[in-house]
């Protein structure tokens, strides 16, 4: 279980700015909405991607905190929806199975930031305020070659629509070769 830290951080502006968090971890959503809503954020946090959906549909939402995987889909159709209907929100995602393909899509629908669990609240927050044209610091641990390896090979199986075959010939790999490489963990 992650801790959040809880400290005291307000919103740039007089209106509060609404924060939307889906998460369906209940014990981290209510932590974070805590925290965020002594940030200065008027906050909904739901659990469900339908949940989701409806909120921003019925409520205009300045912010969004989005877990990639939820219970009854994925956090990308909420994103999906609020690149749609809010272009101008800012979303971070938030995920414990991180990889670098789901990281593209969530970029590519709009979202400033992914961030892997645990985060605290403190990290969430700096994501949501960064300025969108400063460079982000280099990673503290860089992925390893494997990993960069790995990563790039699961960002293809992703493209591939998760086809193997298809895979396994855009990198020039046998197909058991690349069976074997995705049933194995992602190294560090």
């Amino acid at each position: 279980m992650s801790e959040i830290k809880e400290t005291d951080h307000e919103v740039e502006g007089e209106e509060k700015a609404s924060l939307l968090i889906v998460e369906d971890d209940r014990p981290f959503r209510e932590r974070l909405k805590r925290a965020m809503q002594q940030r200065g954020f008027s906050v909904t946090a739901v659990e469900t991607v339908k949940e989701g959906v409806f909120a921003v549909l019925s409520t205009p939402t300045d912010y969004a905190v989005v877990d990639m995987r939820l219970e009854d889909g994925s956090g990308l159709d909420v994103l999906e929806v609020l690149a749609q209907t809010h272009p101008n929100a800012r979303a971070v995602v938030l995920t414990g199975y991180g990889n670098l393909a789901t990281a593209v899509s969530a970029i590519k629908l709009g979202a400033i930031d992914y961030l892997a669990k645990p985060a605290d609240a403190d990290d969430v927050y700096a994501a949501l305020m960064a300025d969108p044209q400063a460079k982000a610091d280099p990673p503290v641990n860089p992925m390893s070659a494997d990993r960069v390896r790995w990563e790039h090979i699961q960002r293809v199986f992703e493209l591939c629509d998760r086809n193997v075959s298809e895979t396994a010939r855009r990198l020039n790999m046998h197909r058991r070769t690349l069976q074997r490489i995705l049933a194995k963990r992602a190294p560090r």
